[in-house]
């Protein structure tokens, strides 16, 4: 995979110390499954470090305690516990979240006895079902313009170093190519599928978003041919695709 999640501080201050370059800040918006499989090396993507993260779930369960509120939280991809720390008048700040109802909710990410919780920063009940599908768009953007921005980078680096082998690495992507009957068009999308990180695979509309070169009906037939062939296949839905050797 070329992206990864970790564990991050729990607070953007505290989180942003080393080196300029990967300093953790800002919030990433996530989905609970891209939490659950991350790693503990902090929350990063595509080499960009983010102190916390955003869900957007259902509230499935409340838990109190003297110094804690538990959540339990489940979107489309999975379930995990939130945990709100309470002060010595927590009974007059614990916020007001009703079973069964969406959150949305900002914190860090930790391991507790090797399973992710979330250290909850801010949660507020969600009450417009926009909400949770802009939530969902956010997710797909931050990842979109996080490997847009380093194939950029990565294109720079090629391309300052373009004579420093012979072929410029292209012979392999050609014979990978002529192993599975692909070239032009097919390729480039068929690559685009294999490369994307997460577990539910690549959305159409982010895949058309990537050749909008290519019309519609054109890449529909290239995605039929290569699901024929076996070389790709559906998830969650129709709509998302992974390759069989990813």
């Amino acid at each position: 995979m070329n992206d990864s999640f970790g564990a991050g501080g729990f607070n953007a201050t505290s989180a942003d110390g080393g080196g300029s370059e990967n300093k953790a800040e800002g919030v990433l918006p996530l989905v609970i499954q891209q939490v659950i499989e991350s790693s503990d090396g902090g929350i990063t993507m595509f080499g960009n470090q983010y102190a916390m993260i955003s869900l957007v779930a259902i509230v499935r369960d409340v838990e109190f305690s003297s110094t804690k509120v538990t959540y339990q939280l489940e979107d489309h991809t999975g379930r995990i516990d939130a945990h709100f720390w309470l002060e010595e008048d927590g009974a007059v700040n614990t916020p007001s979240v009703a079973p069964n109802s969406y959150a949305r909710v900002v914190g860090s990410v930790r391991n507790q006895g090797g399973s992710k919780a979330i250290m909850t920063y801010k949660i507020d009940q969600v009450n417009s079902p926009n909400d949770v599908t802009t939530h969902l768009l956010e997710v797909l953007h931050a990842r979109y313009k996080s490997e847009e921005n380093n194939k950029r980078k990565v294109e720079s680096s090629v391309d300052a170093n373009s004579n420093a082998t012979s072929n410029g690495g292209f012979m392999e992507t050609d014979s990978v190519g002529a192993s599975l009957g692909l070239n032009g068009k097919q390729l480039a999308v068929y690559k685009a599928i294999k490369s994307y990180g997460t577990a539910i695979g690549i959305n159409r509309k982010e895949l058309q978003a990537k050749f909008n070169h290519i019309n519609p009906s054109e890449l529909q037939n290239i995605i039929d041919f290569m699901t024929q062939e076996g070389m790709i296949y559906t998830t969650v839905d129709s709509d998302h695709f992974l390759c069989v050797d990813a």
